[in-house]
């Protein structure tokens, strides 16, 4: 058997959100869209501006675990557009939850928001992120979502 995985940092992404659209319960669960309106990408491996494109498209279940479901994009310094697919679960006791819900800032250590994402780009400069898989950390915040993006070798 071979040995577990590592894990190489390849950036922070700070995605700006406008305000929650509730779209009621659905099939599965409480919908709502969370627009995406900007925020940045800094890290070794890439950088960049994230384009006012696209939204995280959720799912929070009874016990309120969100499942998280964002597409967007963004501009590397040098002109290449990365799109980003950024799929995972947000989860932690309830009183912690609350007070997310209210945008007062709590621990990232007090909850749980992992994530697997995709890139996805047609600039041959950073084919590599095609044939990668990324996992990332995420935290909260009240006007944005910080995630810690790491490739798993």
């Amino acid at each position: 058997m071979r040995g577990a995985p590592g894990l190489r940092p390849v950036c922070t992404l700070t995605v700006g959100l406008s305000s929650i659209r509730e779209l009621g319960q659905g099939r599965a669960g409480k919908r709502r869209i969370i627009p995406i309106v900007g925020g940045r990408v800094e890290g070794p491996e890439l950088n960049g501006t994230i384009l006012g494109v696209g939204a995280d498209w959720q799912t929070v279940y009874d016990n309120g675990c969100a499942w998280l479901d964002a597409r967007y994009a963004f501009e590397t310094p040098d002109g290449a557009l990365i799109e980003v697919l950024n799929q995972g679960y947000r989860h932690g006791p309830p009183d912690v939850l609350a007070k997310l819900a209210e945008g007062q800032p709590v621990d990232p250590a007090d909850y749980y928001m992992r994530t697997s994402a995709r890139l996805e780009t047609g600039d041959p400069r950073y084919d590599w992120v095609n044939r990668t898989l990324f996992v990332g950390t995420g935290a909260r915040l009240p006007s944005a979502v910080e995630i810690a993006l790491f490739a798993i070798d």
